[in-house]
C-alpha cells in the first residue's frame, strides 16, 4: 500500500519454547509462545492455530506445535489484508489472496474462524475507517458475517476494557465516523455504544439542524473535529455530546430544551461501563454541559460567564478552554449546509477568559495578607476579592463591546 513499516513480526515454524529460550529470545506472551530478540527487540511468535472453546475472545485453545504450516497459521488470521506473510528472501505467502484484495480495496475475512472471536468485528471497522480514505470498503459476506455475530450474542462477550482499547485506536485515527458507521451496519453499535445508537432517527428541528436526524449530526461532527484536532478527547467528547437528546420525550420533539443537563447522567454511564480514562470522561461531562452556553455566550450576563469558566476550571485548566472551542466548532459545523461556519463567536470566551485571567492574583493575596489577614478567613476573603476582580474585568469587556 506504500505505507511506512514501522516494525516487522516474524512468524517461527518447526520450533518450540524451549528451543526458543535456549537461542537467548525472551518469552513475552501470556496466551501462546511470543517471544523477544534478544538484539533487536522484535517479536518473533510460534506458528499456531486456534480451537474455539468458549464465547468471547477468551475462548480459544492454542497448538503451536513445530509441525503448525505457514499456511495454518495464516488461516486463523481475521483479515485477508492480515494474512499475508514474506519469507526472509521476499517471497510473499499469500493463500487467502490479500494482495488481491488489497488491490481492488476490499476489507475481506479469511475464513469462517472470523465468528469465532467477537474483537474482529471492532477491529474490521477500524480498518474500515482507518482505509476509507484509500477507497476500501469492507466486504459484503464480511458485514454480513459480522451481523450474524452479534445476533449469535459474541458482541454481548466482549470485555469494556477491550472495547475501550479498540473505541481508543478508532479516536487518534482517520475517519471515526466510519467507525461508528461500519458497526452501526452490522447492529454491533447497539451493543457496544447504546447510547450512541439511540441517537439516529431522533428529529432535531430543521431551522438549526438541516439534516434533522441527530445520529446524522453526529457523524457530520466527528468529521469536523477530525479536520480540527487529532486530540482523542475532543473527539471523544464529540461523539457524546447530545447523548441527551435521545431522552428527550416523544411528545416535545423534535425540540430538545435541556438535553445538555439529560446527557449527563447516558455519559457517566457509558464511561463507568467501558471503564474510560477519567480524564476523557470529566471533559466529555463539561462539553455537553456548556456546550450550548458557549453559543450564546454573547448574550449571556457576566456572573453567568464567570460561573461558566469556574465549572471549565479554566483559570487552573487554561488548555480546557482551546479544546472546549475545538468541540463547540465541530458541533457547529456538525450540520448540512454549515460545514465551512468559522464560529467566530467562539472567540468571546477567549476573549472573557483572558481578560478575567490578567487578575492580579498574588496582589490580592499580598494585600489582603497585609491588612493583617490569616488562616482560613484570609483565604476566603482572597478567594472572594480574586472572584469580584474576575467578574468585574468580564463587565467592563462586555461593556466595551456593548459601545463598540
Amino acid at each position: 500500500m506504500g505505507l511506512e513499516v514501522k516494525d516487522r513480526d516474524w512468524m517461527v515454524v518447526g520450533s518450540s519454547p524451549d528451543e526458543m529460550a535456549a537461542r537467548g529470545f525472551r518469552p513475552v506472551g501470556r496466551d501462546f509462545p511470543v517471544f523477544l530478540h534478544p538484539r533487536t527487540g522484535e517479536e518473533y511468535a510460534l506458528a499456531r492455530t486456534e480451537r474455539k472453546t468458549a464465547p468471547g475472545y477468551h475462548g480459544f485453545v492454542f497448538n503451536s506445535s513445530p509441525d503448525v504450516s505457514v499456511e495454518q497459521d495464516l488461516g486463523r488470521r481475521d483479515l485477508t489484508m492480515n494474512a499475508m506473510a514474506m519469507d526472509p528472501d521476499g517471497n510473499l505467502i499469500d493463500p487467502f489472496g490479500g494482495a488481491g484484495d488489497i488491490r481492488c480495496g476490499i476489507i475481506r475475512h479469511v475464513s469462517d474462524a472470523f465468528r469465532e472471536d467477537p474483537v474482529r468485528i471492532l477491529r474490521t471497522a477500524r480498518f474500515a475507517a482507518r482505509y476509507r480514505g484509500a477507497g476500501f470498503s469492507v466486504a459484503e459476506q464480511t458485514l454480513g458475517m459480522m451481523s450474524d455475530m452479534v445476533d449469535d450474542g459474541e458482541a454481548d462477550a466482549l470485555v469494556p476494557e477491550r472495547v475501550w482499547q479498540e473505541l481508543f485506536q478508532a479516536l487518534c485515527g482517520p475517519d471515526v465516523a466510519q467507525f461508528i458507521l461500519t458497526l452501526r451496519q452490522c447492529g454491533a453499535l447497539k451493543k457496544i455504544l447504546p447510547e450512541v445508537d439511540a441517537l439516529f432517527g431522533i428529529p432535531q428541528t430543521a431551522k438549526f439542524h438541516p439534516e434533522i436526524d441527530t445520529g446524522i449530526h453526529i457523524l457530520m461532527a466527528l468529521d469536523a473535529a477530525e479536520k480540527i484536532s487529532a486530540d482523542p478527547v475532543v473527539r471523544f467528547a464529540v461523539l457524546v455530546h447530545d447523548l441527551g437528546k435521545a431522552m428527550t420525550p416523544d411528545d416535545v420533539l423534535p425540540s430538545h430544551r435541556g438535553h445538555e443537563m439529560a446527557g449527563l447522567d447516558p455519559i457517566k454511564g457509558l464511561c463507568e461501563r467501558l471503564r474510560v480514562p477519567g480524564e476523557f470522561g470529566k471533559f466529555a461531562l463539561m462539553v455537553c454541559r456548556h456546550h450550548l452556553n458557549a453559543h450564546r455566550i454573547a448574550k449571556m450576563n457576566p456572573g453567568t460567564v464567570l460561573r461558566m469558566l469556574e465549572q471549565m476550571d479554566a483559570f487552573r485548566s487554561p488548555g480546557n478552554i482551546e479544546r472546549f472551542k475545538q468541540c463547540c466548532i465541530a458541533d457547529s459545523q456538525g450540520r448540512a449546509g454549515h460545514e465551512t461556519d468559522e464560529a467566530a463567536h467562539l472567540d468571546l470566551m477567549t476573549d472573557y477568559h483572558l481578560a478575567a485571567g490578567s487578575v492580579d492574583e498574588a496582589g490580592i493575596a499580598s494585600e489582603v495578607r497585609a491588612k493583617g489577614g490569616s488562616g482560613r478567613n484570609a483565604g476566603v476573603e482572597i478567594k472572594n476579592r480574586i472572584r469580584e476582580a474576575r467578574l468585574e474585568q468580564i463587565t467592563q469587556l462586555r461593556n466595551r463591546r456593548a459601545h463598540a
